[in-house]
């Protein structure tokens, strides 16, 4: 996490998450891989579909550049958290709300989430 609260997000391990509809069955999914391939070659060995449900989240509403969230993600993370008896359960994750080729830098929303869990009293 230091890598983000320290904005060097390139320096972290990341996953890209594609939101599918519950209805898409491992057998569509690996039909469309296998399409894709055919049609664009070589595509990631690392593609899967899988269920992400995360329970209780830490979340906050980022307005403004990627590059400006590391103390919001700190403060998250070192104040928040510990301030409301919670603990990291999962891992931090955004959710771009728009894009950066057709939004400017101070106008792009991202909702920074943290999965938590309750301390034991």
């Amino acid at each position: 996490m230091s890598a983000y609260t320290a904005g060097r997000k390139d320096d972290g391990l990341w996953t890209m998450v594609i939101m599918q509809p519950e209805w898409i069955s491992p057998e569509m999914f690996q039909a469309s891989v296998t399409k894709a391939a055919n049609k664009l070659g070589d595509v990631p060995e690392t593609l899967r579909l899988e269920t992400f449900d995360e329970g209780l989240s830490v979340q906050i509403l980022h307005i403004g550049p990627n590059a400006d969230e590391g103390p919001v993600i700190a403060r998250i993370h070192d104040e928040f958290i510990p301030q409301n008896q919670l603990i990291e359960n999962g891992h931090h994750h955004e959710i771009y709300l728009n894009g950066s080729r057709r939004t400017a830098p101070e106008k792009l929303k991202t909702v920074l989430r943290q999965p938590v869990k309750r301390l034991d009293p």
